[in-house]
């Protein structure tokens, strides 16, 4: 699978979310989507991120875009975290890494001197033709869905 580069069109991909939806990119076409890729369901970035996101959510329908959180969390797990915490969208689950390899978030992290492989904190925006616009890696949580919410308002 091609790495999705700035200023290029998106292939279409298919994946599983909350909700009971397949998730299709080409299905969101005339919208923006954002996609925001988190390490782990229930962890505190990762919570404050998704209630971030949800406490703009109108405002990010209001200015044609949609918000889909990716995690490598199975959609058990996804469901379960989006009902405690009330997500106004829904979460994709990415357990065998295809959609994350395509994004190129998947990253050596380091904890307490022990290195592992897994998601880096990233945010992607699709226009509302498919095409990459905007990336965002290394997300600190604090401002963040208030920085891309400005992204997209400001964007021409």
């Amino acid at each position: 699978m091609k790495i999705v580069e700035i200023s290029k069109k998106v292939n279409n991909f298919k994946a599983k979310s909350t909700s009971e939806i397949e998730f299709k990119l080409k299905d969101f076409q005339g919208k923006f989507l954002v996609l925001y890729f988190y390490p782990k369901d229930s962890t505190p970035g990762c919570t404050q991120e998704g209630i971030d996101f949800s406490n703009n959510y109108r405002k990010f329908k209001n200015s044609s875009a949609e918000i889909f959180g990716i995690s490598r969390d199975s959609i058990r797990s996804h469901e379960n975290f989006k009902k405690k915490y009330k997500y106004k969208f829904d979460l994709i689950s990415d357990e065998n890494e295809e959609i994350c390899k395509m994004f190129d978030v998947i990253k050596e992290k380091n904890m307490y001197g022990k290195k592992y492989m897994g998601i880096e904190r990233s945010t992607f925006v699709i226009d509302k033709k498919g095409k990459l616009i905007k990336e965002w890696r290394k997300v600190k949580v604090k401002g963040h869905a208030d920085e891309v919410l400005n992204f997209i308002k400001n964007y021409t």
